[in-house]
């Protein structure tokens, strides 16, 4: 469960001061999938990088699968990021000098996890994404498409509760896009909670719910009862 309530956040300089999150208050709950929509500047990744820990808000309260995250230190927030939340950026974020395995083991050796367990772990991974083929390869040896299904694997190695996706088809052509989000939602359905950031409505509609962000305020605005597969990259229902 992720519980915000009347978070905002506010930047400051000596001369201006930027309100990106405004009262906003969202109740994420297991198993749900949510697309984060709006016009660009709107808060979006504002808002992912406050739900992922990656940075601090200025008043209201969070929750996270029970923990008030407001009074953590910076080490105890660091933890809970790495056992709770698996991130997929736009940009891969892959470390180049590093083999596919190795990329994937990296967040589970900050864990401390024995290596056997790693490896059970990692193995796992790339098998749901379909790349045991490709373990030594480097990430410039990669497609782009392979190369977000490397940082899908790294995210869910882990086995988070929350997934925290940021646009993450951007960088991908048409077939990509809905090979990744087909991965996505078999993630979604074997228990997942995903929070994904895009700016495309089709992909927007394969999701539970559509909450939409407009100067740095939160609506939803659609709830699916029920998900239907159609054409890779497009949506069933209304928005």
């Amino acid at each position: 469960m992720l519980r915000m309530r009347n978070v905002s956040k506010i930047y400051r300089t000596d001369l201006v001061e930027t309100h990106a999150l405004r009262g906003v208050s969202l109740e994420v709950s297991a198993g749900d999938f949510i697309a984060i929509t709006g016009p660009s500047g709107s808060g979006k990744t504002t808002f992912l990088n406050v739900a992922g820990l990656l940075e601090t808000f200025s008043s209201g309260t969070y929750e996270l699968d029970g923990t008030d995250v407001s009074t953590l230190s910076d080490r105890i927030r660091s933890r809970l990021r790495n056992e709770k939340i698996g991130f997929i950026f736009q940009s891969f974020n892959l470390i180049p000098d590093l083999d596919v395995y190795d990329n994937v083991d990296v967040p589970l050796r900050y864990r401390g996890m024995r290596a056997s367990q790693r490896h059970e772990r990692i193995t796992a991974a790339l098998e749901l994404v379909g790349l045991t083929s490709r373990t030594k390869h480097v990430p410039s040896q990669l497609s782009g498409g392979q190369q977000q299904r490397v940082a899908i694997a790294r995210a869910i190695a882990g086995e988070p509760a929350f997934l925290l996706a940021d646009e993450p088809t951007g960088n991908l052509d048409s077939t990509t896009v809905g090979q990744v989000m087909d991965l996505l939602e078999r993630i979604n359905e074997m228990g997942t909670t995903i929070v994904m950031v895009t700016h495309d409505p089709n992909l927007a509609r394969r999701a539970h719910r559509n909450v939409h962000v407009v100067d740095g305020q939160l609506s939803d605005v659609a709830h699916e009862a029920h998900r239907s597969r159609s054409a890779p990259g497009t949506g069933a229902g209304t928005a």
